[in-house]
């Protein structure tokens, strides 16, 4: 397993100096820079060598997530949406072979935040899966992950827990597309997390870790040793990436719902000594 950090610990608005990023990411301990997939498109290839270059100097590995607007969503019952959502994601991967970023994360399969304004999960199902056929083709030729985030009943409708994500990736049938199981979302939808991870066994691409208020592993009530336990019983070698969110106000804030101080009114370098002391717990945890 390699373990990384999501950008956004550190920010307030999405969206940052990434080359300046890698240096607390690496600083901290971690293997692995989980960058925001949307940003690659604003890219320059001079910004993107730069980016991949001020990675690999660290020895960093990059990954990257993507919620997607609402105007790019390949579940839509608008045919130009879909269309601007297939063409978005295979554009960001084109983007991310400049940087020799190996896998694309997140809820892809639908926007985010999600509004809810259609539920009809039956024709919303098959438009998103028609959708990412055609993305996995194209993942498939491009050598890339696409691992699809099952998240919680606030924020989708339709992959909220992880049989639903696996099923969802039969549907696809790429092999290109497989499930990112997410800690926080698992704490509210599974019965036991630990089962839930066994269940997806080798559909399990990625792993999103945080406790079930968003704080640092090793902050709250989840079992992380069971959880480590059950990842080592599939046999599971991919990146494990922390998510967390403990400071409220600005674009992220709002939309992750973060309505007061997780942090206890830490300082910047007191948030540096947390996130590497919960690596810290979450390796221990996670090898034994």
């Amino acid at each position: 397993m390699k373990f990384g950090t999501l950008y956004a610990y550190w920010v307030r608005d999405w969206g940052a100096d990434y080359c300046e990023l890698v240096k607390k990411v690496k600083a901290a301990g971690f293997d692995v820079i989980e960058v925001g997939a949307g940003d690659l498109v604003k890219m320059s290839d001079e910004e993107l060598k730069r980016l991949s270059d001020a990675a690999k100097s660290l020895g960093l590995e990059i990954s990257a997530n993507l919620g997607p607007p609402r105007d790019k969503d390949i579940s839509s019952a608008d045919p130009a949406i879909r269309e601007a959502g297939v063409k978005f994601l295979c554009d960001i991967m084109h983007q991310m072979v400049k940087i020799d970023c190996g896998i694309l994360i997140g809820a892809l399969y639908n926007c985010w935040p999600y509004d809810f304004g259609d539920l009809d999960k039956e024709s919303l199902w098959k438009r998103a899966v028609e959708g990412m056929q055609r993305v996995g083709d194209e993942a498939d030729r491009l050598g890339i992950t696409i691992a699809l985030e099952v998240l919680n009943r606030f924020e989708t409708i339709l992959l909220t827990d992880a049989a639903e994500g696996v099923k969802f990736c039969e549907d696809v049938g790429r092999k290109s597309v497989k499930v990112l199981l997410d800690t926080f979302h698992m704490n509210i939808e599974e019965d036991n997390i630990p089962d839930a991870i066994r269940s997806t066994g080798s559909w399990l691409a990625h792993l999103h870790v945080g406790e079930g208020n968003r704080k640092l592993p090793g902050m709250g009530h989840l079992d992380w040793f069971a959880i480590g336990k059950a990842l080592r019983d599939i046999s599971f070698d991919g990146m494990v990436v922390m998510e967390p969110f403990m400071r409220s106000g600005g674009s992220v804030g709002k939309d992750i719902k973060v309505w007061r101080d997780l942090s206890n009114g830490a300082s910047d370098e007191e948030m540096d000594s947390m996130i590497a002391n919960s690596l810290v717990f979450l390796r221990g945890a996670f090898a034994r």
